[in-house]
């Protein structure tokens, strides 16, 4: 005698109505998963200048963010801070304003940020700085032009103009900061530095010196003198600009 199976019969076989929902998926889209892995192609194929800004940030992005696409992402912050040198060098507080972008993010950003400009730092006791002016300033440029507050940096350097150290010795508003002849001589010493180079930016974007920049010049030109430690210069760094004292006669 036959008989229709009953779903009792056959446990693997399920209800439709019974049957669990499937698990959302929290993977990237097929199709932008395809987009990434065409950049990356580029890449290693030493192709760098055929990817286009959006699509640098998106690959950024994608090491912090695996599991979304970060198209619009990578478009919403080119359009707030308008272009890829923008972004990465905006402060912390501004990125994580950008809804979608969080602290590991922020973080990617940031690593790309200090890599490039790691990439172009003079290396330390290796070579003469003043040898190759134009890296110097580009390097100067890559760490200043951006800040949206002044920052004095000092380059300490030994006999044959070797970079000792390159440090932040103080930060201060939109348009000044305080400077002490004191602690960049003391730092000298500490150092056995023989030379310095002053470097400050100016977030107005132009680099023109003011009085209290000549003055302040003069101070630690005079302090450092007093332990025959030389001033080779002072560099102000605008948006894309960039005066020497030096080459300005005011040394």
């Amino acid at each position: 005698m036959t008989r229709r199976l009953a779903e009792a019969d056959l446990p693997g076989l399920a209800s439709p109505t019974l049957a669990a929902p499937p698990l959302a998926s929290t993977a990237t889209p097929h199709g932008a998963e395809g987009h990434r892995g065409r950049m990356r192609e580029k890449l290693l194929k030493n192709d760098a200048d055929g990817i286009l800004d959006h699509e640098l940030l998106e690959m950024v992005l994608f090491l912090a963010l695996p599991r979304k696409d970060t198209k619009p992402l990578a478009r919403a912050l080119l359009a707030r801070f308008g272009s890829f040198a923008g972004v990465i060098a905006a402060p912390i507080p501004d990125l994580l304003r950008v809804e979608g972008l969080g602290e590991a993010a922020a973080a990617a950003l940031k690593t790309v940020q200090a890599a490039a400009i790691r990439l172009i730092a003079p290396e330390r006791r290796s070579t003469d700085v003043l040898s190759n002016w134009d890296a110097l300033i580009d390097y100067l440029t890559a760490r200043l032009s951006r800040e949206r507050v002044e920052q004095l940096r000092v380059l300490y350097l030994d006999n044959r103009n070797r970079l000792l150290a390159d440090e932040a010795q103080s930060r201060g508003t939109v348009n000044h900061t305080p400077v002490y002849p004191r602690e960049v001589v003391k730092r000298a010493i500490e150092l056995r530095a023989t030379a310095l180079i002053l470097v400050h930016n100016h977030p107005s974007g132009d680099p023109t010196p003011s009085r209290e920049d000549i003055a302040m010049t003069r101070e630690i030109k005079n302090a450092a003198g007093l332990l025959e430690i030389v001033l080779h210069d002072h560099v102000i760094v605008g948006n894309g600009k960039w005066t020497s004292f030096r080459r300005e006669g005011l040394l």
